[in-house]
């Protein structure tokens, strides 16, 4: 539940923000009309996203074992490459995302062109929504108990758009660099755990067989049945009996990437601006 809602928050924040920025900046221009226009392509959005989400979920439950097995690597290796992508851009172009964002709204009301206005809101939802979609799906496969995850992955998109809505209208105050830095440490250990995961269902399907012998006794700690267990194998993709090939792309995956998210990237002002109408000179941070 606990890496679900992590990745709802995360993934559901950014485009809270995404779409908060341009919301602001239509309404501070006096664009009713775009804002409705702007809403359409983000309701468009998370139809489509959703529709995708169900789609995968559905062609794996209908699959034979092995194929499942198949599939749920293939999901896992992709859900890592998607997140590892996001945290990379994020971390590089975090501080610049609003002024790039306000310019684009700035070129489609000048040239009066509504699919612009549709498109930007459109592509910035479908985005997170199928990088939400994808990461969901390899966590859900992950999980034991696939009803605490969705808790987990619903709380955190209804916390992210409360957090996104308190930014828009200036109630809320938040450090986001902080906040980002945070969750993508804590979506690197996510994403360990999927790559660990997708080794042992690698194996299972027949296309890992190097590395199966045992590396670690975490019988102890790892207790099926358990809500230690359950945080420790959804989390962390921790089994009781470990493989060297699970540890090693744990440790291959995690120790580098963490590195990278932590390293601090030089003096720099911490600001904590909301997002809202009344400072359209708020800042990204």
């Amino acid at each position: 539940m606990l890496s679900t809602y992590v990745i709802g928050l995360r993934e559901g924040l950014e485009a809270a923000l995404i779409v908060g920025i341009v919301a602001a900046f239509l309404r501070s221009q006096g664009q009713a009309r775009g804002l409705r226009y702007m809403w359409a392509g983000v309701l468009i959005a998370v139809v489509l996203c959703t529709g995708v989400g169900v789609a995968l979920q559905v062609l794996n439950q209908d699959l034979p074992d092995r194929q499942q097995e198949m599939l749920e690597t293939v999901v896992a290796v992709c859900a890592v490459g998607i997140v590892t992508f996001m945290v990379v851009w994020m971390r590089r172009h975090a501080r610049g995302l609003k002024g790039e964002l306000e310019a684009h709204a700035a070129a489609a009301l000048a040239q009066g062109s509504v699919f612009a206005l549709v498109a930007m809101a459109f592509f910035a939802v479908v985005r997170e929504g199928m990088e939400t979609a994808v990461f969901l799906l390899a966590a859900f496969q992950a999980a034991g108990n696939s009803l605490a995850a969705g808790a987990g992955a619903l709380l955190g998109l209804v916390t992210a758009v409360i957090i996104g809505a308190g930014l828009y209208r200036g109630g809320i105050r938040i450090n986001l660099a902080r906040f980002f830095r945070i969750t993508s440490a804590a979506l690197v250990i996510i994403a360990a755990g999927l790559l660990a995961t997708a080794a042992h269902t690698a194996h299972e399907a027949a296309w890992l067989n190097s590395f199966q012998g045992q590396a670690l006794d975490l019988s102890w700690l790892v207790v099926p049945g358990t809500v230690t267990s359950s945080l420790l194998t959804g989390m962390l993709g921790l089994q009781p009996h470990p493989t060297a090939a699970e540890v090693g792309i744990w440790l291959l995956y995690a120790v580098p990437m963490l590195i990278y998210v932590l390293w601090p990237q030089g003096r720099r002002t911490r600001v904590a601006t909301p997002i809202s109408p009344s400072t359209p000179g708020g800042r990204l941070t």
